[in-house]
């Protein structure tokens, strides 16, 4: 599934004049790395980005990698895996199920399941499939994966058939294009065990008939699971901001010791460690050879550094990017390979140093139906001039060659144009916006503002038309706005520091607020009908997971739910829609070409994730899907 991710590695940068690097710094810490304890592996979670949702299936407002990718799947697997050998590519062999069959003319899957079991005991079935197509089917809107028009799960479902305990057929109402019906939307099927079709903690299992009923024709007593588990999860749907204190009884809980994947909860903690154990009924490959994997939490990016020094976390997916103390070699054509450079010389005897690409880009999120400024905030977002000047303000290969030390990669749209891959276009590898102050401030005076640099700009010619500021910015309008960002690590701080200064440089004032990530996610959720947030930065923008084909039905089709900009075109409805039901490059390349000239986010550079990863321990490549697979991890 796709969502929200954090910075692994994070640009460092300092606002004067435009943008000024930082020089390295180095944190004092005294003594010598611990030996490691082979029994267990300890893995560093990435600073403020604690999970917080346990519950598989994710509102909008808790889909995160750290929810998903980094704890849910550990447990809970999904029915096809992506990620292998360092590529976003499906894995066959973590897969639940082998490859569906399709038939009558691509409107029919047939697909059989491979020999699961629950820890408890049962195995998984079809029916634990259509458990979770029912509960999806209650309300189609409360899953994060879902978006409008007929053509997303469960809406796209005329039928669903058991034909055995390991066997069952979806009837679609058209065809797909099959590579993105396998990729985008049968990945996210997570089979739900049957001992949680209940309505309260003390109903026998399997008591409100969610999972054993035909398809579609259980919605109150789904409804009344999905409630109870959410619930148990931390939400209450009625009430989504009321308090809880589920999350301290997660590992306690019987529902959640129900697991079919190689992990299951011994303890968890928000502040303190997560600590995961075998599952002793797991029957997939790759079964864990240590006794522990600890998720060890860090509120700040020094903390974790300090970790890695003294050598108490085994693996980590972050390192600051001013202690990286020889820059990589950038690749400036997507056919080239990123060359690290030497590890620090204080990790360098206990870890290597692993650079990973990211499957996904990176992006500052605009909410295009801001009501803040009386309105304004969402009026000017929704003019693609503004949206270009924004652009045309941001130095991606500056920050890349000075603040990321060569570990990142341009972003000039939603599909990821490093590493090569078959989907990224010539017209987005190319640039269409690149830095220019000039060309940003002509932008904003031919569009009737008056230009202050390191002011605020107004606008002198409010309305409609050629020459002038656009629908709904009266005059007087103040170019100026409220931007989010995610705390935990002074580089992110600074590097929103130093986008202001440069944007300031056409009278384009932004103001931060630093919050924490779950905070910034829970809030800048989409709001087609309007809503006060206006930016959101948290690092590193979509990831999009347990996928291979990067279409954007989820991000930019009219009010999906993971549309965070609530934008919107027919053209690019239509252009989505022609990704999914046509298996055609062509098609595709319209609709990353689009995206990459409308600009419904602000692009950014994509961080090369900076792994350390200790010398002891032999795993497979680390994957770009963020899809985190510790059960193939082993100590020589």
């Amino acid at each position: 599934m796709h969502g929200w991710k954090h910075a692994r590695g994070v640009v460092v940068a300092s606002a004067v004049g435009v943008l000024v690097a930082m020089g390295s710094v180095t944190v004092a810490v005294p003594g010598a790395a611990a030996s490691p304890n082979k029994t267990v592996i300890t893995w560093a979670e990435k600073p403020g980005q604690a999970p917080n949702y346990i519950f598989p299936f994710m509102t909008v407002a808790y889909n995160t990698v750290p929810n998903g990718d980094e704890f849910n799947n550990f447990m809970y697997r999904p029915l096809y895996w992506y990620g292998k050998n360092g590529k976003p590519v499906l894995d066959t062999a973590l897969s639940l199920a082998n490859l569906p069959v399709t038939s009558n003319g691509g409107k029919t899957v047939k697909i059989t399941l491979k020999t699961y079991s629950w820890s408890n005991g049962t195995k998984v079935t079809s029916t634990d499939v259509l458990f979770w197509l029912n509960i999806w089917h209650q309300k189609p809107t409360r899953y994060a994966g879902w978006f409008p028009g007929g053509l997303s799960m469960p809406t796209s479902v005329t039928n669903f058939t058991v034909t055995s305990p390991t066997t069952f057929t979806i009837d679609f109402n058209r065809s797909f294009n099959t590579q993105w019906l396998l990729s985008d939307e049968l990945s996210t099927i997570v089979p739900l065990p049957l001992a949680w079709t209940r309505t309260s903690t003390s109903a026998p299992a399997g008591s409100a008939h969610c999972a054993t009923a035909p398809y579609g024709t259980a919605d109150a007593a789904c409804k009344a699971v999905y409630t109870f588990l959410s619930e148990q999860s931390g939400l209450n749907p009625t009430n989504p901001s009321a308090s809880t204190n589920a999350l301290s009884t997660y590992a306690s809980n019987p529902l959640w010791q129900v697991v079919d994947g190689p992990w299951k909860l011994k303890s968890f903690g928000v502040t303190a460690p997560i600590v995961m154990i075998p599952n002793p009924a797991y029957s997939g490959p790759n079964k864990p050879t240590y006794k522990e994997f600890i998720e060890e939490p860090f509120t700040t990016a020094s903390a974790e550094y300090r970790a890695l020094v003294s050598g108490t976390v085994d693996v980590s997916y972050y390192i600051p990017r001013t202690e990286i103390t020889s820059p990589a070699k950038a690749p400036s054509r997507p056919t080239q390979t990123l060359k690290p450079g030497a590890n620090n010389p204080r990790l360098a005897s206990t870890y290597t140093l692993e650079p990973v690409y990211e499957w996904g880009f990176n992006a500052i999120v605009e909410n295009q139906r801001s009501t803040a400024n009386h309105g304004t905030a969402g009026a000017l977002l929704r003019q693609l001039y503004v949206r270009q000047a924004l652009q045309s303000l941001i130095t991606q290969k500056l920050y890349i060659d000075r603040l990321e030390k060569g570990y990142g990669v341009p972003d000039y749209g939603a599909v990821p144009v490093w590493p090569r891959n078959p989907y990224s276009s010539a017209y987005e590898a190319s640039n269409p916006y690149p830095y220019s102050p000039g060309h940003a401030r002509q932008l904003l005076e031919s569009h009737g503002w008056k230009v202050v640099p390191n002011g605020v700009s107004t606008c002198t010619k409010p309305g409609r038309g050629a020459g002038h500021c656009g629908a709904g910015i009266r005059a007087g309008a103040k170019f100026e706005f409220t931007m989010r960002y995610a705390s935990g690590t002074t580089a992110i701080k600074n590097v929103t520091v130093a986008e202001r200064s440069s944007w300031e440089q056409a009278g384009i004032r932004m103001n931060l607020i630093a919050q924490s990530f779950d905070t910034i996610v829970g809030a800048s959720t989409p709001c087609p009908h309007g809503c006060s947030w206006q930016f959101a930065a948290v690092g590193l923008g979509w990831d999009y997971g347990g996928t291979t084909y990067p279409s954007g039905q989820e991000l930019f089709a009219k009010d999906a739910q993971s549309n965070y900009p609530s934008f919107t075109t027919p053209t690019v409805n239509k252009l989505i829609q022609d990704t999914i039901t046509v298996t055609s490059q062509k098609n595709f390349t319209k609709y990353e070409n689009r995206i990459a000239k409308e600009l419904p986010d602000i692009w950014q550079p994509q961080q090369v994730t900076v792994a350390e990863i200790h010398k002891g321990i032999v795993h497979p490549p680390l994957s770009p899907s963020d899809n985190t697979t510790p059960a193939t991890f082993h100590w020589k």
